[in-house]
């Protein structure tokens, strides 16, 4: 089978990674791709904005099947030109990505088939999200309708700071055209997860919950980011509350897309708060997390390649997919500066110094010159560990982010923390 995998961070240096042990895999590309993936994918200088670009090169190598990594070109329709084109892909189609692309599809979604998730309004026009806010009080919780790259949240803890919001978001358009509409949701107390989903259109199979840490600082403190650390299986999710998300969230979620005549195949990825009510939708994304892929496909003992090639074409089977007995624990290391900007051009040293076994180190943001990396993004790298227990994940990730550093390097102290508070 060829393959080839769209995008160039993190996420897909892990995706890229897993495909490479398949051995159905006899060629396999990567587009744009990165340094890193050099030695394992074939790197094609294309961008993932340029769709027929993509579709073409694609048709040109006899590629069988697309995995497409970032939310962008799915949102584009990356999914239905390929298919066109007679190529098999992994990621929903256009009309499917709306569920990541539109929070405001999402909500109305939700609640047309009663998938539990907060209280919310949506609006056009800032003077009377404003209002609303107002009579509603804070905290509370203010969204861009479309694409932020995972910042277009604001958890207000005052009027004032949810007003500034709606400001930031639909009069200075921070977010650009994503801040068209905006979703003002009640805020949720309680712990997030994170449970992705593999789907070929009418079968599910989750993978093993994950839990995200999205805040800059330790204990949760400072700006949201696109995720400082994740680790899997979180116990927070336990195997009752996973079956109630499957019943309650991905199955109506699936179904209900298809009762308005949208097929969804690819990942589902369910962004959870487990309340005391049970658990609820935070967000979707319609394709693998960013750090949770680094976190859970290490953990998959099956042929990731067998499982998207049967998604993509409606033959999943929930067999197809077993998972080792173990823990993973992935720390992101960011530039300096991160979130509000990226620092690029730093030297990366200690790479070398990282342990073969059981740790992988998953650069989401690096290029290479001189046959050394630096630094070329805000979020820079995942390291990456697997043990038998998460205490020995934690121990070990961590003790190999110490061999490495680069200058203004910064990353959380506490990934994990919270699992190991269930785990006593």
């Amino acid at each position: 089978m060829k393959v080839a995998v769209i995008g160039s961070g993190g996420r897909e240096h892990t995706l890229v990674w897993k495909l490479a042990q398949s051995p159905k895999v006899e060629e396999l590309y990567a587009i744009p791709g990165s340094a890193v993936m050099e030695n394992m994918a074939i790197c094609v200088p294309i961008q993932v904005s340029d769709l027929n670009g993509i579709t073409d090169y694609c048709k040109m190598q006899h590629v069988d099947m697309v995995v497409v990594g970032p939310e962008v070109p799915l949102t584009q329709g990356l999914t239905d030109i390929c298919e066109q084109a007679g190529i098999a892909v992994f990621g929903p189609n256009k009309d499917a990505a709306q569920l990541e692309g539109s929070k405001v599809f999402a909500k109305d979604l939700m609640k047309k088939y009663h998938v539990p998730t907060a209280a919310y309004a949506s609006f056009e026009h800032g003077e009377d999200a404003k209002e609303y806010i107002r009579e509603q009080g804070a905290p509370i919780v203010v969204k861009a309708d479309g694409l932020a790259a995972g910042k277009g949240v604001v958890v207000a803890s005052t009027v004032k700071e949810a007003v500034d919001a709606v400001n930031a978001i639909m009069e200075d358009r921070v977010f650009g055209e994503a801040g068209g509409k905006i979703v003002i949701e009640e805020c949720m107390i309680g712990e997030e997860a994170s449970l992705l989903a593999f789907v070929d259109g009418k079968t599910i199979v989750p993978m093993i919950a994950a839990q995200d840490h999205k805040r800059i600082f330790d204990k949760d403190k400072g700006p949201n980011t696109g995720g400082m650390g994740a680790y899997a299986p979180a116990p927070v999710l336990t195997a009752k509350l996973q079956k109630e998300v499957e019943q309650k969230i991905l199955n109506p979620v699936v179904q209900g897309l298809a009762q308005e005549g949208i097929t969804y195949k690819g990942c589902l990825y369910a962004g959870l708060m487990i309340t005391a009510e049970g658990p609820k939708v935070v967000e979707f994304n319609c394709r693998f997390g960013d750090p949770e892929t680094q976190a859970v496909l290490p953990l998959l003992d099956s042929d990731l390649a067998d499982i998207m090639y049967a998604c993509a074409k409606g033959k999943l089977e929930p067999s197809m997919v077993k998972w080792k007995n173990a823990f993973s624990c992935c720390v992101i290391m960011a530039s300096k500066g991160y979130p509000a900007s990226s620092h690029k051009g730093d030297i990366i040293s200690g790479l070398g110094n990282v342990e073969k076994e059981n740790v992988v180190v998953f650069h989401s943001g690096t290029v290479k010159r001189d046959a050394a990396f630096q630094t070329n993004g805000g979020r820079v790298l995942g390291v990456t560990a697997v043990a038998e227990t998460l205490p020995m994940a934690i121990r070990k990730a961590y003790a190999n982010v110490e061999h490495i550093s680069f200058c203004g390097m910064q990353y959380r102290k506490d990934i994990g923390a919270k699992g190991l508070r269930h785990l006593k």
